[in-house]
């Protein structure tokens, strides 16, 4: 089955242009350097699903005109990756009387349940609350007729979740990959990488790091993500091998899912 990718997001927790900063990347006009927090949509058979929900949710959803969604998978609760689920809200209504699913692995849904807990443990119901309802997950989800396969990853010193659907996978803020993920990860036609910068990172990936993981699993085609403002979009492709590029935000790509 056919589906698109579109890249919401190619940013990293701060944004670019990040705030306060007048380095020449903050100040570029290449529309390909202004990067909102990372997140991507994936449509297939008439439904929409979503990886994150990020502070920039209500202007994605804007310029990608998001009219409707059928599902949210979460990476993780980091803040940049969690914070949009209140605008949630109207697309979650055009569900009614079913609920908006959200896939998270268990601490996830865990921390999702408490910090926002006047949605999912409102002792009231009123128009105005986002109709969610979480779904822990520690293996495979079939959705719509598409299997999304968590794939294990390391973020400093936690364990988060990418996922791998069909011939894609979706990998944000990852220091290391583990043996058995990568072996999940064999045979790919698209892979998105953590890639925040050339500098080492204690909880992100580098550029030259991304670049062994593609070199190992020989992906037909990769892309970066997580980006910082270290990274200028041009210069920087123009380094990169020519199946490998940085993504950008509004990028769309097809693939069998």
């Amino acid at each position: 089955m056919k589906a698109t990718l579109t890249v919401l997001g190619s940013g990293t927790s701060m944004g670019v242009p990040t705030l306060t900063c007048e380095c020449a990347v903050c100040r570029s006009t290449d529309p390909h350097d202004k990067r909102t927090r990372p997140s991507v949509m994936v449509e297939y058979g008439g439904k929409v699903v979503l990886i994150d929900t990020t502070p920039d949710f209500y202007a994605q959803a804007l310029r990608e005109r998001i009219t409707h969604l059928d599902a949210v998978f979460y990476t993780h609760s980091h803040a940049d990756h969690i914070l949009g689920i209140d605008d949630l809200r109207p697309l979650s209504y055009a569900l009614k009387p079913n609920k908006l699913p959200l896939y998270a692995r268990p601490d996830a849904a865990a921390f999702l349940r408490k910090m926002f807990s006047y949605i999912f443990e409102a002792d009231y119901k009123f128009g105005g609350l986002a109709q969610l309802e979480l779904k822990p997950i520690d293996g495979p989800v079939e959705v719509f007729g598409a299997r999304f396969d968590p794939v294990p990853v390391i973020h400093g010193e936690t364990q988060i979740y990418g996922y791998r659907f069909g011939s894609a996978a979706y990998l944000t803020d990852h220091s290391e990959i583990p043996e058995a993920s990568m072996v999940q990860l064999e045979g790919l036609d698209v892979l998105f990488l953590d890639a925040l910068r050339h500098k080492p990172h204690p909880t992100h990936s580098t550029v030259t790091n991304s670049l062994r993981i593609v070199e190992r699993l020989k992906p037909k085609r990769a892309f970066f993500t997580h980006i910082c403002h270290d990274l200028a979009h041009e210069a920087t492709n123009s380094t990169l091998p020519p199946q490998v590029r940085l993504s950008y935000d509004g990028m769309k790509l097809e693939f069998e899912i």
